[in-house]
């Protein structure tokens, strides 16, 4: 079936489900550079106290989320197929939202460890996000689109950083404080909830208003996934005993490593290290991610321009999209010893970070192509499990380096993200698939489970 003119009903769900990634990740990113301006005696505002937290207890902090989002992120894909992704993604967001707001009373007035906590409630709650919006992707999104439409959606990750990071450091360094980046980011988080509980829907079969060629466009092109997966009985031990799924989890497991370490702890090298203050620290640490951003709709369009016209296969598309942001973004870290000015510093980490926009087009969809059918429990094992390295690499770096001045410290540091990266990229390259899986038709299941 013909493609309808023009913008219709899917783009607008594409929309909602990409402003709630970047908002997901705004409050995620949001700490990152609070902590600094939380900790740092240079701060402009006298009436806030600077809190005395050490080193490995900040990197405790940071890792503190992913605590709760591992614990979720599986639960979240099943009942997002179940239930439906729309009621999920809305409690999410606003059980993020107000964590946001809650977070510089909490921090304020009991301590490092009770903040870590509400960073682990704040986990628990968008470890129901992300399933939720793939399961969405799978029943919105025509083959034809694919592609585009998930690089553009899960491109709102690198987005949220890139708007994030500038204003942070600008609100930080104002007359508002530290506390205002939290507001900031939980606000707008309660207003996308507001507008998503009257345009998000489930599916096109369920939207109230979507025409009837739009929504006959979208089921006739959607392979793999079937408008009865709601009912569909779990293939819980064919996915979990899968090659690729755990050659998956441990692609995510390296890029997260790499992905959060860096995001976590820049801010905080380009200040002890290089003296960068908190103002131009947020347009710093946003560079690398806006060139993430322009990287990944170079890394797209190659993508889908290879893929159409089937130069190689989808799964060798797949394997050499992570090969550039894994491997890439290793041999870049491991460059960054022989360098010692400020801006080569800079240009070798936001080479790191700019590859690893091939992830993109590389491991990220690949639940998708995977199962359709069960593309948010898929992805809920493989990034639950993967985001235990979002917990280990910030955490690990606290207690690597003691001293945040020290440069060779954080060599230390960016050599593990490193080694991470190349290990878990090697995995994915010798055991990961792109192809649909048999276990994404429930009859087959079934028929294999009866003989």
């Amino acid at each position: 079936m013909s493609r309808p003119p023009g913008l219709g009903t899917r783009h607008c769900q594409a929309l909602m489900t990409f402003s709630s990634i970047v908002l997901d990740f705004s409050i995620r990113s949001n700490l990152s550079i609070g902590i600094v301006a939380m900790t740092d005696n240079t701060r402009p505002n006298p009436s806030l106290p600077v809190l005395p937290w050490t080193s490995s207890q900040k990197g405790i902090i940071l890792g503190s989320l992913f605590w709760g989002y591992f614990l979720t992120t599986a639960p979240g894909g099943h009942l997002s197929r179940k239930w439906g992704p729309k009621y999920l993604m809305f409690a999410a967001m606003l059980v993020c939202a107000v964590i946001s707001i809650l977070c510089p009373f909490i921090a304020l007035n009991y301590g490092w460890f009770a903040f870590s906590l509400s960073r682990v409630v704040l986990g628990l709650a968008q470890g129901f996000l992300l399933p939720s919006v793939h399961t969405h992707l799978a029943k919105w999104t025509p083959l034809q689109e694919r592609n585009r439409t998930i690089a553009i959606v899960i491109s709102g990750s690198t987005v949220g950083v890139v708007v994030t990071m500038p204003i942070a450091g600008y609100l930080a360094a104002s007359s508002w404080g530290w506390p205002s980046i939290f507001y900031c980011t939980g606000l707008c988080g309660v207003l996308w909830s507001a507008v998503w509980l009257f345009v998000g829907a489930d599916s096109p079969e369920s939207h109230p208003s979507i025409s009837d060629r739009e929504r006959e466009y979208i089921i006739t092109t959607r392979i793999g996934s079937s408008s009865h997966s709601q009912t569909m009985k779990t293939p819980w031990w064919p996915i979990l005993t899968s090659k690729p799924v755990w050659a998956l989890t441990i692609a995510h497991f390296s890029h997260n490593w790499g992905k959060w370490t860096l995001l976590t702890e820049l801010s905080s090298y380009l200040r002890h290290v290089y003296g960068y203050n908190i103002k131009s620290n947020g347009l710093i640490s946003a560079l690398p991610h806006l060139c993430s951003l322009i990287m990944m709709v170079v890394f797209s369009w190659a993508a889908d321009f290879i893929n159409s016209r089937d130069l190689v296969s989808l799964t060798s598309s797949r394997k050499i999209s992570s090969t550039i942001a894994q491997w890439g973004g290793a041999i870049a870290l491991c460059g960054l010893p022989f360098i010692s000015s400020p801006t080569s510093a800079v240009t070798l980490l936001t080479v790191s970070i700019a590859l690893g926009a091939a992830s993109y087009t590389g491991s990220l969809p690949n639940p998708l192509d995977l199962s359709p059918n069960f593309t948010g429990l898929v992805l809920g094992i493989t990034f639950g499990l993967g985001s235990l390295s979002a917990i280990l690499g910030p955490s690990l770096t606290g207690f690597i380096v003691t001293d945040e001045t020290n440069r060779d410290q954080w060599m230390n540091a960016f050599y593990v993200a490193a080694a991470v990266y190349f290990v878990g990229n090697a995995v994915f390259i010798w055991f990961g698939s792109a192809e649909v899986q048999w276990w994404n038709d429930a009859e087959k299941v079934e028929d294999e489970t009866e003989q």
